[in-house]
């Protein structure tokens, strides 16, 4: 990576202000988040921010991991005005390279519009033995 971005898991360095606004209002997936869950899901997971030359944060994305066996890729966000530079494959990219030092041996992840971002790293669709299953809270009639 070029001097011009770092990406760093110091949840420290992490500008929660501004992640707690664009994920809960600039996606489809936590519209309406509150800040005390956004807080709560950064302390429980493996966090990564993404920031330019000046230490502004342009993207973020988070590892739900037991650090063993098990990881799941979740609130990847890239600021509206950065898009379009690649920071996106960068981030992804750092990420499975952690996951891969960790020797995690499963990597998930959900998402309705960036599988074409992800086939790129090895993600498809689950096809094998297992029988996956999920349960939603509250209860979808």
């Amino acid at each position: 990576m070029s001097d011009e971005y770092t990406i760093s898991s110091d949840p420290d360095r992490l500008d929660r202000d501004w992640i707690h606004k664009v994920i809960s209002t600039d996606t489809y997936w936590a519209v309406g988040r509150t800040r005390e869950r956004s807080d709560l899901a950064i302390d429980h997971s493996l966090p990564f921010g993404l920031y330019d030359a000046d230490g502004r944060q342009l993207a973020f994305a988070r590892l739900v991991t037991d650090h063993a066996y098990f990881g799941w890729l979740s609130d990847v966000y890239v600021d509206r005005e950065a898009r379009g530079k690649g920071l996106s494959k960068r981030l992804v990219a750092h990420i499975m390279d952690e996951a891969e030092r960790m020797g995690l041996k499963r990597v998930l992840l959900a998402t309705a519009d960036a599988q074409g971002l992800y086939e790129q790293f090895a993600f498809s669709e689950i096809a094998d033995d297992y029988s996956w299953m999920y349960r939603v809270w509250p209860a979808q009639p």
